[in-house]
């Protein structure tokens, strides 16, 4: 009969024998246990690190923006009269403001409608905008007599009308939702038969944004909308579109907008109200500098900290951090310490290192700041503390622009040759238009049209026009048409000294080229034109020739990614370009190194990770190893169990027959 329970034929605990065998066995496993929690614990660390790093790579990214030490505040003696901004490009001065008239959009109205909802008429509204000019004004009925208008060539816009928004609901929403730059309202006048009226709002204030309004389809729809100054006017005008009329330091200026970006240079100022003698104010924004600055030492004292803590030893406690010794924290703080230490080159200024703006290392290797230091430099070289942190480029000529550089951008200072500056494409038409032309619909009213390889086809709206006025109704409808407006493209014509039209591409460079191809208009407007494409800068940069693109040269070699604008000025030598890349520039790429997908830290949590998965694996085998001993054990300890049970059974059987031999006495 079998043995049931382990032990019970021997008296042996083996149950308990095994269970000691087998922990024997375990402690390898318990080893890599302990290893484990000690990877996990650097992994952890390292995770710890690399966001501590991304901090500090937020904070230096932000203060590698040139901006940020060039900046000035301006001020305003009444922003109730006028707000103002300044730019890095702007100059230190004080400035006198007078208002004269704020700048407003016009206004529209329709006349009365019995219903909103009842249907007007089906057809297409053309929207021009330009400026009305000569005549007189009625203010009692809102309409112009003996006026002209003139486009402003910005570009038409048409809106269709049709049974599915042909009420004057329907229209309103209509023009909203074609967002043309005017804005369709209903009011209701109170009129006890015709209340309804649509009221048109120019979106752009000022005097060239006057609204002409072109009407074909049914005749009640022209009736409602049709509206030119210099003739049909079945609108009113309720107010007048109006210019911003001011002086700056007693210079007149008229403007079209209240936001004034363009008579001080760098200088944003926005009109809030007529009145006198209102103060601006432009000043270095030195406290600005200084704020950045101090900055920039929180920003590398919090990595430091951080570096120090995850690596540090504890004397006290006789006891490292988990990264103590650890090489690539030693290579992180080795290289950001180096970086700091270094002189920055390229900036031809006066100053090239952080001590001179009073920052240095304190013998714990934290980073000071020596306020009265800082403050000496910000007063006296304003102008090249940007260059000891960000990439700044700086030209010696005023037409050359520092656009930006790349990766592998050697700083210094590069010599500029321009033999060839971009040119913008034309086509120069043929047909003698100085005794002006008259567009019939059908006739001679359409053109077909390439701008920078886009294709597009013009219809003139029908009437007499002067030279000027043709020049600038074909403006007005090749910058308004769709395929011009979706590219970003847009052109300028004009009547040349031969009295033919000259359509100029606004781009520059070898993708800019203008042709007229057709058109039941071509030959009374234009004939056969003759067309020139455009070209691209070329020059070198530090003698080694550059690539050009439209206006911009692009260095290759040392200047790799080096971009400049080239905006005019003469051929050959134009200066130098001196580029530098500051230490937040720097940092900023440097921790690229550190936490990018193949950065340091990456590869070694990488590494990290493997071996914890090793860990497993080699875990999973031992474990696997001892099932199988343990059945084996379990095995012979359970045969070795009922071998011993049958010699234990011989064993009494023959004690009892030896008791049962005549004459044994059992002693």
């Amino acid at each position: 009969m079998a043995i049931s329970s382990p032990g019970i034929g021997s008296n042996i605990n083996v149950d308990s024998i095994v269970t000691q065998l087998i922990s024997l066995e375990r402690q390898p496993i318990t080893l890599l246990d302990q290893r484990e929690a000690g990877i996990q614990a650097k992994i952890t660390a390292f995770g710890i690190l690399q966001g501590a790093l991304s901090s500090f790579q937020t904070a230096a990214r932000g203060l590698s923006d040139v901006s940020k030490f060039l900046a000035y505040k301006a001020s305003s003696s009444d922003s109730g009269v006028a707000t103002i901004s300044a730019s890095s490009v702007a100059t230190a001065a004080n400035y006198t403001l007078d208002v004269t008239t704020l700048a407003q959009a016009q206004k529209l109205v329709a006349p009365g409608q019995a219903s909103a909802n009842a249907p007007i008429g089906n057809g297409t509204l053309t929207f021009d905008f330009g400026t009305i000019s000569g005549g007189s004004f009625d203010s009692v009925t809102g309409k112009y007599t003996g006026a002209g208008f003139n486009s402003n060539g910005a570009g038409s816009k048409t809106v269709t009308i049709n049974a599915s928004n042909n009420s004057l609901q329907g229209i309103r929403d209509a023009i909203n939702s074609a967002q043309i730059g005017v804005t369709a309202s209903i009011v209701n006048d109170g009129n006890a038969s015709t209340p309804y009226r649509l009221v048109l709002t120019q979106n752009n204030t000022g005097e060239a944004n006057s609204l002409k309004i072109s009407v074909s389809g049914d005749v009640a729809l022209s009736d409602l909308l049709a509206q030119n100054p210099a003739a049909t006017q079945n609108l009113s005008q309720s107010i007048t579109a109006q210019n911003a009329v001011f002086k700056v330091d007693g210079v007149s200026v008229s403007k079209g907008t209240n936001t004034i970006s363009d008579v001080i240079s760098g200088v944003t100022f926005t009109l809030q109200k007529a009145a006198a003698s209102t103060s601006l104010a432009v000043t270095r924004d030195k406290q600005g500098v200084q704020d950045s600055v101090q900055a920039f030492v929180k920003a590398f004292n919090d990595v430091n900290k951080n570096l120090n803590d995850l690596s540090a030893y504890n004397s006290t406690a006789k006891q490292g951090a988990i990264l103590q010794g650890d090489s690539a924290v030693r290579n992180i703080q080795n290289q950001i310490r180096s970086t700091l230490n270094s002189t920055i080159s390229g900036l031809g200024g006066n100053l090239t290192a952080l001590s001179q703006l009073g920052v240095s290392f304190l013998k714990d290797g934290t980073l000071t700041l020596n306020a009265s230091k800082l403050q000496s430099a910000v007063d006296n070289n304003f102008s090249d503390i940007a260059g000891l942190f960000a990439a700044v480029g700086k030209s010696t000529d005023s037409l050359v622009g520092f656009l930006g550089s790349g990766a592998n951008t050697v700083p210094g200072s590069y010599d500029v040759a321009v033999s060839q500056l971009a040119t913008q494409g034309k086509s120069v038409g043929a047909t003698d238009v100085s005794a002006g032309v008259t567009i019939n619909a059908g006739l001679n009213d359409t053109l077909n049209i390439s701008v920078d390889g886009l294709a597009t086809t013009i219809t003139l709206d029908p009437g007499s026009y002067s030279a000027a006025q043709l020049a600038t109704q074909i403006q007005s409808k090749i910058n308004g048409a769709s395929a011009v407006v979706n590219a970003k493209a847009s052109v300028a014509v004009a009547v040349n000294v031969g009295n033919t039209l000259d359509i100029t591409s606004n781009r520059y460079g070898s993708a800019s080229q203008v042709s007229v191809t057709g058109g039941n208009a071509q030959a009374a407007i234009f004939g056969t034109g003759v067309n020139t494409a455009g070209v691209d800068v070329v020059g070198t940069i530090g003698g080694v020739a550059a690539i050009g693109s439209g206006q911009t040269l692009t260095g290759t070699n040392d200047a790799s990614g080096l971009r400049l604008n080239i905006t005019g000025g003469a051929l050959g030598s134009r200066g130098s370009v001196s580029f530098s890349q500051g230490y937040a520039y720097k940092l900023d790429k440097l921790v690229d190194n550190f936490v990018g997908v193949s950065g340091v830290i990456s590869g070694r949590t990488s590494g990290l990770a493997k071996s914890v998965t090793d860990i497993d694996n080699r875990r999973d085998t031992l474990n696997l190893r001892l099932v199988s001993l343990e059945q084996r054990l379990r095995l012979q300890f359970n045969a070795l169990d009922l071998l011993v049970s049958k010699f234990t059974a011989t064993g009494s059987f023959l004690t009892q027959q030896l008791d049962n031999l005549p004459g044994f006495t059992k002693k």
